[in-house]
């Protein structure tokens, strides 16, 4: 079989400013890579790197050709471990380039099969939790709107961007205009120890369902102190990369927060899925600001999660791809064409 590739850079407009932490965003550079069979079906996956793990547009753009390479000479989509291991050979670091091409190989298969993926995974599509919408930093009345639009449009699964010096009030603030939504929290690494357990005293007040990422991740035992104190689960995100990282958490979280993008691929999520369960803890799928080129094939993972933040793809003014219908927070697998549904 030969199989051809190519990929491109696309500029998304998001649909607000989005603020975290560690700063702001207008638009995400996202890069898509398609692989064709030459039988006319083609697979789609995308990358989007983030800055903070050493990624960007232009790195995933120059490590691609050697990516791609090593799919077209093995020739076939569905020997996905030797081209995973070749591609890791190749190139070791870079996750949300090799991402892309697990993706956009995994669409393929499974469009060549005439299955949606999670049917080539053997999952359930029913038992998916819903998908958070996330909130981000802004001042309180431009977050109030946000959060009154994301009710009405029927999201109960609020994710909160906190880590400033008025996080009570935006907590406040959100829960008086949405006091029955599930309400989660990401402080993006914002806080120092002793000031999360106070924080996390308060936000149990609130109501919030548990507090992510709450230290700097190279504070590994910040996050235990946190972890041994918090009346409220804690979730790593930024802690939680790669494979190795799994067992190095697992007495320091309760949950652990998985991305393609951290992670280079399904093959490798579904790796660290399981191994988060071996060592007794609950699993979280998120994203980044990402085209449902990405995002389709996150949510085939959802039968396998606990919680679900996939709303990448919903914070875009404008994606050239449709996905998985997220409306509502619903990851309605069950409607997914064959592949994972991005087109």
């Amino acid at each position: 079989m030969t199989l051809e590739t190519e990929f491109e850079r696309v500029t998304l407009p998001l649909e607000h400013d989005f603020t975290i932490a560690r700063g702001t965003m207008s638009t995400a550079e996202n890069v898509v890579v398609r692989v064709s069979d030459g039988a006319g079906m083609t697979g789609v996956g995308g990358a989007a790197p983030s800055p903070h793990y050493g990624e960007t547009a232009d790195t995933v753009e120059a490590v691609l050709p050697d990516l791609l390479a090593v799919v077209e000479r093995v020739g076939d989509p569905h020997a996905l471990d030797r081209i995973e291991r070749r591609m890791r050979e190749t190139v070791n670091d870079n996750p949300a380039a090799r991402s892309a091409v697990s993706v956009a190989l995994h669409d393929l298969a499974a469009k060549r099969l005439g299955v949606p993926l999670y049917r080539l995974w053997g999952l359930d599509p029913t038992e998916t939790p819903k998908t958070s919408f996330t909130i981000g930093i802004d001042d309180p009345e431009t977050m109030r709107e946000k959060t009154e639009a994301a009710v009405d449009a029927g999201y109960p699964v609020l994710k909160v961007k906190l880590g400033t010096d008025r996080d009570r009030e935006l907590v406040e603030t959100i829960r008086d205009a949405a006091p029955d939504a599930t309400v989660r929290v990401d402080a993006n690494e914002g806080w120092t120890p002793r000031e999360a357990v106070r924080k996390c005293e308060w936000l149990a007040d609130y109501g919030v369902e548990f507090v992510e990422q709450p230290v700097p991740a190279e504070n590994r035992e910040g996050l235990q102190f946190v972890y041994e104190r918090s009346p409220l689960p804690i979730a790593g995100d930024e802690s939680c990369v790669t494979l190795k990282d799994v067992p190095q958490i697992a007495d320091r979280v309760d949950i652990a927060n998985l991305k393609l993008m951290k992670c280079g691929g399904l093959r490798e999520a579904r790796r660290m899925i399981h191994t988060a369960r071996a060592h007794g803890l609950e699993v979280m799928l998120g994203c980044m600001i990402e085209s449902n080129a990405s995002i389709a094939a996150a949510c085939h993972l959802a039968p396998l999660l606990d919680y679900a933040d996939l709303d990448g793809s919903l914070l875009l003014a404008d994606d050239a791809y449709e996905g998985v219908d997220l409306t509502g927070g619903d990851i309605r697998l069950a409607d997914s064409p064959a592949g994972t549904g991005a087109r």
